[in-house]
């Protein structure tokens, strides 16, 4: 189902909200602005219980946390907000002090995308991203579909084209509580796996200053399920206030990368995805953040699993063979899966 909302975009023009809903009752809700997961409703225990964060309509353009929002032209932090490509220097905005951040102050989170269809079960949305957009070099076309099928799964697949070589990662930056959404609760009470051998070590600004690192022996040990919080900010975790790390995952296509468990068992997130990494983040800086109702966030109050190729990997050659720059008139195509249980 297609709307517009009451409320004014930033470009003067109301929000178009859609609402997909499955025959168990499941109902996911989007915008037009960032082609933003607005809202997942998933029936537990005879009703239905809301598993994303999010805010009120009139306050995504104020709040700083991206929420559900498409993430792009590049997810993560590129170093310096530069990088060379065929022997160029690019030079990006900057937007997170020196560095670049999730596609620079105008990413694609801060832009309408046109609805280009919409069905019961999925709905696509399409952006024009021009040359030097941001500082990036090339026209691009992307495109992000969400469908929610029958099993409770909504799946999220984007596609992409430049006519020139580029940087591109793309994500959707969902924060996940499967114990109380729309307050918040301390996410670190769930327990997690993860099907993930290396995690990349950053510096306190988030930017990759290690190669990377096998999880034995350290708190990024996730490949047997444990509490969040058992191993909470001990080592590497330190500089960043809890888990903002890249994962590097197992054939993440064959079986789930991601396995979240509410406190009480009651609810279960599956992920899997064609992307190589996932960053982690358990809302370190999510305080003051809008809550739907008249409340803010706090801290660690949700999760999310941003699937995606490492951080700051323009700067990095040795691992581009895991994604991150883009060929010419090449197609870009990754999807992610996220299951309810």
């Amino acid at each position: 189902m297609l709307e517009n909302t009451t409320f004014t975009a930033p470009d003067g023009k109301p929000y178009q909200l859609i609402s997909l809903q499955n025959e168990n009752g499941m109902c996911i809700k989007l915008i037009d602005w960032g082609a933003t997961w607005l809202s997942c409703q998933v029936p537990v225990k005879g009703g239905l219980r809301e598993v994303l964060l999010g805010c009120k309509i009139e306050d995504y353009p104020i709040q700083q946390a991206y929420l559900g929002a498409s993430v792009g032209r590049y997810a993560n932090r590129i170093a310096n907000a530069q990088f060379e490509l065929n022997g160029e220097i690019v030079r990006l905005a900057e937007n997170q002090g020196k560095h670049q951040l999730h596609g620079g102050g105008e990413g694609f989170d801060k832009r309408r995308w046109e609805i280009q269809k919409c069905g019961e079960n999925s709905v696509c949305f399409s952006l024009h991203s021009p040359d030097r957009d941001q500082g990036f070099p090339g026209n691009v076309a992307v495109t992000v579909t969400y469908t929610l099928t029958a099993d409770n799964i909504v799946k999220i697949e984007y596609e992409g084209i430049s006519d020139k070589d580029t940087a591109l990662n793309l994500t959707n930056h969902a924060y996940f509580n499967l114990e109380n959404a729309e307050q918040g609760s301390d996410v670190r009470e769930h327990t997690l796996r993860l099907n993930a051998d290396f995690y990349l070590p950053v510096d306190r600004e988030g930017i990759p200053n290690s190669p990377l690192k096998h999880v034995v022996g350290t708190s990024f040990d996730f490949r047997t399920i444990k509490l969040i919080k058992q191993d909470f900010l001990q080592g590497d975790q330190q500089v960043t206030k809890g888990y903002d790390h890249s994962f590097i995952v197992n054939k993440a296509w064959q079986k789930p990368c991601v396995l979240l468990t509410s406190p009480n068992g009651d609810l279960t997130l599956e992920v899997r995805t064609s992307q190589a990494a996932l960053q982690v983040y358990t809302g370190n800086y999510l305080a003051g953040t809008p809550t739907r109702g008249h409340g803010k966030y706090a801290d660690f109050s949700g999760i999310a699993l941003e699937t995606q190729c490492l951080p700051d990997t323009p700067n990095h050659p040795e691992w581009q063979n895991y994604g991150g720059i883009q060929q010419a008139n090449e197609r870009y195509y990754q999807w992610t899966e996220f299951k309810f249980l």
